[in-house]
């Protein structure tokens, strides 16, 4: 039976959390709705200490931001777009439009028809989170996305520039600097200078995460991504050293950030949380990763790699990396993931910033039903029907006219019915 060496903070603690963001975003986004971009500025002002006239950023402004970059700067995130815009393109390419004839003159379909907008949120107040920018842009392009809007929180008292020219690259339409339930509100919602946008996606700090749940119906939303997550299942092949490396590279992205190792070696475990503790003392973001594994870090034992598997889909987890001696063993098995990082020379980092697959993945157990963003969420798969032979709509119309006799449905029967008289012969009935 798993044995915890460390626990979180508890189920009460975190829900407690989770119920003062609910109401703070309630109020905002009824702040926003009602008084629009005035209510955009009061908040920018208050929280980001960020007042402008306009959001928006201009041509001059996004092309200052380009030109405070090097040119390695440039071409390490240009390589990253590349990676990123390659994967989404395989995934689009196995996405088909169907037509097939079903019966004689019944033809259905589908069609795969991308949002007409879509406001990409990249969170930055803490980091420039350059990468997010690729993930949601670049994959919103690859999908045709006719309006791909940006918004993201000034960064040290001013536009990022890395951040505004990965946006820039990857090619949004309109950029604005802009953080928070602000921003993912005025996307969403509308105001005076700021259009509306059909869909939300991009991650974000439990807020923007929050925001995103109560916008959801309003607008489509990706999925629910809230703090980062990560789970590392590991045995006695890897030492206490890779594992607290991998543990405290996800545990800084924020304070509630919770990471987990999985294990079945309790010699590990040991040695990680002493590894832990050691690097702690030597990491400069050692403040927010402390805090984290501190509130949300555990420490789980099991018996075996079957116990291993059961827990770990129990928990899933954002990231899950696995440094076993057989990866394939939880690829084959393992239902509940945003995504898995295989073996010891793959990590998460990897995922977050280069290697082309999407990092904008599910939170707080969300991966029991979705996988993460990926070209597909720009689209939608809409079907249509085209019954094109007189025998064929008489034909269907019997069967639709009884069927719907059935459930009592007198309406729905005669729109069957016309179609039989008109199409099957004037003698023809479907009583």
């Amino acid at each position: 039976m798993a044995r915890h060496l460390k626990t979180s903070i508890s189920e009460a603690e975190k829900q407690e959390e989770l119920d003062k963001v609910r109401q703070i975003v309630e109020q905002t986004l009824a702040e926003i709705e009602s008084n629009g971009d005035a209510a955009v500025r009061k908040m920018s002002t208050r929280f980001d200490n960020w007042d402008r006239s306009s959001y928006r950023l201009s041509e001059q402004e996004v092309e200052a931001c380009l030109a405070k970059m090097s040119a390695r700067d440039i071409d390490d995130i240009t390589f990253a777009q590349t990676q990123i815009r390659n994967f989404a393109q395989i995934q689009k390419d196995a996405l088909k439009d169907v037509e097939v004839e079903t019966l004689p003159g019944v033809r259905l379909g589908h069609k795969n028809i991308p949002v007409n907008s879509v406001g990409c949120y990249v969170p930055g107040g803490k980091y420039p989170l350059v990468a997010s920018a690729h993930m949601s842009v670049v994959t919103a392009k690859v999908a045709g996305v006719p309006r791909i809007i940006t918004a993201t929180p000034p960064f040290q008292g001013e536009p990022s520039p890395a951040v505004i020219t990965a946006m820039h690259l990857g090619g949004a339409d309109e950029i604005y600097c802009l953080g928070g339930i602000q921003a993912v509100g005025a996307m969403a919602l509308g105001t005076e200078t700021i259009a509306g946008v059909d869909l939300l996606v991009g991650p974000g700090n439990a807020f923007v995460a929050e925001a995103k749940r109560q916008l959801y119906g309003r607008v489509g939303i990706d999925l629910f991504a809230g703090p980062t997550e990560t789970l590392i299942i590991a045995d006695e092949t890897v030492d206490g050293e890779i594992c607290a490396a991998d543990l405290l590279g996800q545990a800084e992205h924020g304070p509630t950030s919770p990471a987990i190792l999985l294990t079945n070696s309790e010699k590990l475990a040991r040695d990680t949380m002493a590894e832990v503790e050691r690097q702690l003392t030597i990491l400069s973001t050692a403040e927010i990763a402390g805090q984290a594994w501190r509130d949300y870090g555990q420490v789980i034992v099991c018996e075996d790699e079957a116990e291993m598997i059961a827990v770990a889909d129990e928990i899933a987890s954002e990231h899950v990396q696995v440094m076993t001696r057989d990866p394939q063993v939880f690829l084959d098995n393992m239902t509940n993931y945003g995504a898995l990082f295989l073996g010891p020379r793959t990590n998460v980092s990897f995922g977050d910033k280069v290697i082309g697959t999407n990092h904008t993945l599910p939170t707080r157990k969300a991966a029991r039903y979705t996988g993460g963003l990926w070209v597909g969420k720009f689209l939608k798969t809409c079907t249509y029907q085209w019954v094109d032979t007189d025998e064929a709509s008489a034909m269907v119309g019997e069967y639709c006219s009884r069927l719907c006799a059935i459930e009592g449905f007198a309406g729905h029967k005669e729109q069957a019915d016309i179609r039989v008289r008109r199409y099957g012969g004037k003698n023809q009935s479907a009583e």
